[in-house]
């Protein structure tokens, strides 16, 4: 019998594709922008940080308002190239899976669901403080309307 007691574990490497989720690391305010008449404005802060070991980004984000919840995600990849997935957690007890993509300054979330699809396209600005983005839902996968406008400028 082999006693590892007093060995240490290396965490694994981190997988490379996960680099390119460097440009979210930081700490952000966020911006949401409902369609109504008229228009509500909902602000609030995100963070995303390494968990440690590097092998997953930790978003979490809090806005001030009561209709809308607070919530953690946990991103991590498959090991291949630009494939991510984020799990969501929020305060209202929801939690999602979205597929993720993070590739030529656009960052894709998407998730396909009986009943509920949703989908997001955030570009970065030239100098990477600024993401603007935009949510859409779907009840059925095939027809999808506009949900609300999401924008995250970066905190120096």
């Amino acid at each position: 019998m082999v006693d590892n007691t007093n060995s240490q574990q290396q965490p694994p490497e981190p997988s490379p594709a996960l680099e390119h989720l460097n440009a979210l690391v930081g700490e952000w305010t966020i911006e949401a922008t409902v369609p109504s008449d008229p228009p509500l404005a909902v602000r609030g802060r995100a963070t995303f940080e390494w968990l440690t070991g590097g092998s997953f980004l930790v978003q979490s984000w809090d806005v001030a308002h009561p209709d809308f919840p607070d919530g953690i995600a946990i991103i991590g990849s498959d090991a291949s190239a630009e494939a991510y997935r984020q799990h969501y957690f929020d305060s209202r007890g929801v939690f999602r899976v979205y597929e993720m993509s993070l590739r030529d300054n656009v960052w894709k979330l998407w998730r396909d669901s009986p009943n509920f699809s949703q989908r997001f396209t955030g570009t970065f600005s030239d100098d990477g403080k600024t993401i603007t983005g935009r949510w859409e839902k779907s009840s059925d996968g095939s027809n999808w309307e506009h949900d609300f406008d999401l924008t995250y400028v970066k905190v120096d």
